[in-house]
């Protein structure tokens, strides 16, 4: 048994000596984001991130988002090409008015945020949404609180929901 142990020993030795072993898939460019942009929509998502999350009933910013939105706001004072469309969302309990009501405060407690930092207010607006626009893939209760969104939208002109464009 110590031969067979032995020649394999070699074997896999003389195997890593003649230059070949794994791949390095661990560090390897994930298909896709291998070559984002400075500056694009992708890095924007990937890197920064366009969610805010709120809690149950308010438009309040937490610390956790307040971090989101300093990151949010130091690449848009970068990237000043950029218009912003930022989307309120809710699924709160209360009556169709009041989520519309609802979205929209946190659409405007994010663009006051992001004016606060230094981004240009001629470059944002606001929608909110309501319960128009669920996130779908999700069990109910977790569905909910992640319906209590702003979601911050980069765009190229203003749309028909921008106050500049009337």
């Amino acid at each position: 048994m110590a031969p067979v142990v032995c020649a394999l020993s070699i074997v896999l030795t003389g195997c890593n000596s003649a230059g070949l072993s794994s791949p390095d898939v661990t560090n390897a460019p994930a298909d896709g984001f291998a070559n984002i942009a400075p500056g694009s929509e992708e890095e924007f998502i990937i890197n920064v991130g366009r969610r805010i999350y709120f809690s149950e009933g308010s438009a309040a910013v937490s610390d956790e988002a307040k971090m989101t939105i300093d990151n949010q706001a130091e690449w848009l004072n970068k990237n000043t090409k950029w218009l912003v469309k930022i989307q309120g969302h809710a699924d709160d309990p209360g009556s169709e008015t009041a989520q519309k009501t609802l979205s929209t405060q946190r659409g405007d407690a994010v663009m006051a945020a992001l004016v606060q930092r230094g981004v240009d207010r001629n470059r944002l607006w606001v929608k909110g949404y309501g319960i128009e626009r669920p996130v779908t893939d999700c069990d109910e209760l977790t569905c909910q609180s992640q319906n209590r969104r702003v979601v911050v939208n980069l765009r190229e002109e203003f749309d028909d929901s921008a106050p500049q464009r009337r």
